[in-house]
């Protein structure tokens, strides 16, 4: 009698096969992002809203019998085409909020982190693509809220000059306005994981709290307490998508009183997306899905 001795098994490793790269994860959560249907009416009602309410601040906007021109025509042309911008914050923060907790509550967030083990680089593509998608349906809005505006107040003995950086810094801030907090909204999400909780955390953050800081202010007359406020995301973001003229910059604090420009304003909006996203990537790793 013979015996048959057997081999060892023979594995193949497919590890590597089940572990998505950083672009195939981008890839994954582009295709996550334009796959829902709310992603699609959320930008529509944002590019409609920007573009509806330009032309009626323009068409409505009190302007001097002989017309305006120079600077006050720059600033007129810019405060219509960003006159959406509050409008559109709304949106884009209830569609960020709603990019994850979307996912923990059908529970295909699961399915995203057995693809990526590791966790916090399905978070980072998951906030990077909302945020360039967002910061191009914000551009794209405000390109054409400007463009038509400036045409209707031409009508009106308004004009301006397109080309000025100064006018076109507003713009590109307005976009970048909408793509941050955004963002902060989906980190805010994450930390929630509830669409309830994190939609109305996000917007809380964005009204209510300006709301009672500038409350709180009147009623005390404080000043510590109305600079507080202008770090609230909505009062820092301001600075980005108005209209400044040439000339030298005026100094933060005036009287006693905070107030933050494009720069400072910047940079304290992406610290609103910064801490949240930490706090989350931190919760994310941590905890179970």
């Amino acid at each position: 009698m013979s015996a048959t001795t057997a081999g060892p098994a023979t594995t193949t490793r497919n590890d590597g096969l089940s572990r998505l790269t950083f672009g195939g994860i981008l890839r994954s959560e582009w295709i996550k992002l334009r796959s829902l249907r709310s992603t699609g009416w959320c930008y529509l009602i944002t590019v409609v809203m920007t573009v509806g309410l330009a032309l009626l601040v323009a068409a409505l906007l009190p302007v001097a019998d002989g017309g305006e021109a120079g600077d006050t025509g720059r600033s007129i042309a810019v405060s219509a085409a960003t006159a959406g911008v509050r409008f559109g914050e709304l949106v884009v923060a209830v569609l960020g909020a709603l990019m994850i907790t979307g996912e923990y509550g059908t529970g295909m967030i699961r399915s995203t982190f057995a693809a990526v083990p590791k966790r916090i680089p399905a978070l980072v593509g998951k906030i990077l693509v909302f945020g360039v998608v967002t910061f191009i349906v914000g551009l794209v809005s405000v390109a054409i809220s400007f463009l038509l505006a400036v045409l209707l107040l031409g009508a009106r003995n308004v004009h301006t000059d397109p080309g000025n950086i100064h006018v076109l810094l507003p713009l590109v801030g307005a976009a970048g306005y909408l793509a941050l907090i955004g963002m902060m909204s989906l980190a805010i999400g994450a930390i929630i994981r509830n669409s309830a909780g994190g939609i109305a955390a996000s917007l809380g953050t964005i009204l209510v709290l300006p709301l009672i800081f500038t409350l709180l202010g009147s009623l005390t007359n404080q000043k510590w307490v109305l600079n507080i406020g202008q770090f609230l995301p909505s009062s820092a973001g301001t600075p980005l998508y108005t209209f400044v003229p040439a000339g030298p910059t005026p100094p933060l604090v005036q009287s006693g009183f905070i107030q933050l420009d494009a720069l400072w304003g910047g940079l304290v909006l992406a610290a609103w997306v910064v801490v949240p996203f930490v706090l989350a990537s931190v919760l994310v790793r941590n905890r179970d899905a």
